[in-house]
């Protein structure tokens, strides 16, 4: 049996003092890059979080008030994240899962019409490891996106960040470009897949309300107070080679009324600084490529 290719395998390791300096159009700065994350958490199956701990340490089924905190963000939350990106002119990436397309078109519906990039999200809300068909999972979450926007998506997120050894295979097989599920550079780098090249673009388990709210429990403020200083530290790297900071919400998270100033007011200090250009995946994956084409990639995997 063939030994399965490890991320080191298809990522050889770089210092990114090492790498010859990247460049942005019209001398901009640095490049941020925002991903709302929406999610189908059908209540026949385990939540993939929680808010409440079930009483007396043993799960419920159904899980009713675990669900319905979900399900805020999807009546309420996401409106909330909608206004405030249209407000301060940013526009996002969506990470879906595919059957939201199915289960909640309006939300669906009013992404596509503000002009959001679709990224395939998985199918169901689901570790990637409990998949059974890794291939038909993929396979169905690039055909709703589709069959709603018109257009497959370039990008893909996995659900909980998420991957077995083979699943990059899969997703390169599906035509996927990018994906987010890498966290490990400040700039893209390229993974060897056996389909050839896919990009990995800086996502963040860090500026990610996720991590913030929901694992480390902290206030709202945090994502105002980590953010900045995730910011501030990168553009000033950026005068030397650019770079790419992703901030990474859910409206379940960000999208309530006591969080939701915090990352308005996060977005209007990013925006205050000269030169940073508010990008989706599918940018980033195309200002990339035109300077690192794809097919160096054993000289790119060098230097990125």
């Amino acid at each position: 049996m063939t030994a399965p290719r490890t991320p080191r395998d298809r990522v050889p390791y770089s210092a990114i003092v090492d790498r010859p300096a990247l460049v942005l159009p019209d001398d901009a700065r640095m490049v941020v890059w925002t991903i709302v994350n929406v999610e189908d958490w059908g209540i026949e199956r385990p939540m993939p979080r929680t808010v409440l701990s079930p009483p007396m340490g043993q799960p419920l089924s159904p899980d009713l008030p675990n669900w319905a905190w979900h399900e805020y963000g999807m009546r309420v939350g996401f409106w909330r994240l909608l206004e405030c990106m249209q407000k301060l002119g940013v526009t996002p990436t969506l990470a879906i899962n595919g059957i939201v397309c199915r289960n909640y078109p309006r939300i669906a519906q009013a992404a596509k019409d503000a002009g959001w990039e679709f990224m395939g999200h998985g199918w169901l809300q689901q570790p990637t490891h409990q998949v059974e068909d890794q291939r038909a999972a993929i396979r169905e979450t690039v055909d709703a996106i589709r069959g709603f926007t018109g257009r497959p998506p370039r990008g893909w997120e996995s659900p909980g960040l998420t991957e077995t050894y083979d699943t990059i295979d899969y997703l390169a097989e599906a035509g996927i470009e990018y994906v987010a599920d890498w966290v490990l550079d400040d700039q893209p780098v390229y993974i060897a897949t056996a389909h050839g090249p896919l990009l990995s673009v800086p996502y963040t388990v860090e500026i990610n309300d996720i991590a913030m709210m929901v694992v480390q429990h902290h206030s709202g403020q945090e994502m105002l107070r980590r953010g900045s200083a995730q910011f501030d530290r990168l553009y000033e790297e950026s005068a030397v080679s650019r770079r790419v900071m992703a901030i990474s919400v859910h409206p379940y998270v960000s999208g309530v009324p006591h969080r939701i100033a915090y990352l308005e007011q996060l977005y209007r200090h990013v925006l205050a600084k000269p030169g940073v250009l508010h990008w989706t995946g599918e940018q980033i994956l195309d200002w990339y490529r035109a300077q690192v084409p794809p097919h160096t990639m054993g000289e790119s995997e060098r230097r990125s």
